[in-house]
Parts: structure tokens; sequence; C-alpha cells
């Protein structure tokens, strides 16, 4: 699990801030994440070793945005949004598997089953 959901970056403009979104990746799709993230480094300067860590063992990913909001957003408005959108995509981190036949083989006469859950 990581150890924050979502961390506002910066303020763009009046109405554009720049966030991270950090989520839990399966555990069979660890691996996959792993191999994008080997060297990489948190937008947020802050990040601890052991968020640095999850990274790139591939057990959280981290997904950088920004949002445009209205004039006259409140502040539990701007939060009540990055929330709804961390968990957006927490959902499509948890249910998108682009490895599904991973692994699937023929040698010529016999197909064999792969696939990552």
């Amino acid at each position: 699990m990581p150890r924050l959901n979502i961390i506002i970056l910066e303020q763009l403009s009046p109405a554009v801030y720049r966030y991270a979104l950090w989520a839990a990746v399966p555990a069979s799709r660890q691996p996959f994440y792993a191999i994008d993230q080997a060297a990489f480094v948190s937008q947020w300067k802050d990040a601890l070793a052991g968020d640095t860590t999850n990274f790139r063992n591939g057990s959280v990913t981290e997904k950088i945005d920004t949002i445009q909001v209205p004039a006259g957003t409140t502040v539990p408005q701007i939060k009540a949004f990055l929330q709804a959108r961390w968990a957006d995509w927490q959902a499509e981190v948890t249910a998108r598997n682009d490895w599904p036949f991973y692994g699937t083989t023929w040698d010529g006469s016999t197909w064999v089953a792969g696939g990552v859950a």
C-alpha cells in the first residue's frame, strides 16, 4: 500500500494545480511495474526512501496530472475532486491487466497458456 494517496505539488496558476497520485499495484502485476520503474524517482521531492523502494519494486505506482478548477472553487471542493480522481485511478490500476496472455507459447504443435491474473 502506498504511504500516501494524493500529494499536491504546486499551483501553476490561480486555477491550475499539479498533483501526484500514488496507487497500490496488484501483487501479480508488480514485476511489470518494477521493470518500468527501475530507476524511478518520485516527482514529490519529500518522498521517503521506503516510498522509492515501493515504486522501484512495482508495489506502488505514481501518476502526475493537473487539475483546472473554476474560479471560486473552495479548498474542500478541490480536495473532494482529487479524492475522486485518486479513487478512479486506483480502480483503473487494480482492474487493468495488460498481460492476460503473457508467456503464452507455441512450440509448433501445442499452445501452452500463460498469463498474469
